[in-house]
């Protein structure tokens, strides 16, 4: 049964009582006034209460909206400057473990030493910045006498030889990385050509 503005009888088993708003002090009034006889006084009481009825919803409402514009626009610059922030300082964790590097070259700048042990320090410090890129999932590209891949290799020169399997390749000019499952940059290679088959 469809209800018409509380004004036609309505059964228990049809209300939505999650989502009906609660019933107002002067309900009692309304219904009172059923059973006297429909005057002016009586209708203009009523439209009356409604009114205030109806204005004191809205200014509830807008008092709800204004209140969730508020919190909504606080988490909204909230938001923006944890963003801002882990923009600025995400590379932290990235820079720590390359600081110990640095001050391994400056040891070693700063040492007078044979060319030998020289090298051994150096190759010491590769190590050192290996393990560190490792630690944060930075991995080399395997390129020597692999088959080139033209989404991990970047190829400069095709080569003639025999030695190699065709489009294997011959020689890494430059080493490529990868970040976890990202390519940083490709490898520099030569690239066999056998045209032997």
């Amino acid at each position: 049964m469809a209800r018409t503005n509380g004004k036609s009888e309505v059964h228990p088993e049809e209300l939505d009582i999650d989502h009906e708003l609660p019933a107002s002090d002067d309900a009692d009034e309304v219904g009172s006034s059923k059973g006297t006889e429909p005057g002016k006084a009586a209708v203009g009481g009523e439209t009356e209460s409604e009114l205030q009825k109806v204005k004191a919803e809205r200014d509830a409402l807008l008092d709800r909206l204004a209140r969730s514009q508020a919190e909504f626009e606080n988490a909204r610059k909230r938001a923006s400057k944890e963003q801002q922030d882990f923009r600025e300082y995400a590379l932290v964790d990235a820079i720590k473990p390359l600081l110990p590097i640095l001050d391994s070259f400056e040891r070693a700048l700063n040492t007078q030493s044979q060319p030998a042990e020289f090298r051994s320090g150096v190759e010491l410090i590769y190590k050192q910045l290996q393990d560190a890129l490792t630690k944060l999932g930075v991995r080399p590209i395997p390129a020597q006498g692999e088959p080139f891949d033209p989404h991990l290799h970047q190829a400069i020169e095709m080569v003639d030889t025999r030695d190699v399997p065709d489009h294997h390749v011959v020689e890494e000019l430059q080493r490529g990385y990868k970040f976890k499952d990202r390519l940083l940059r490709p490898s520099m290679v030569k690239v066999a050509k056998n045209s032997q088959k």
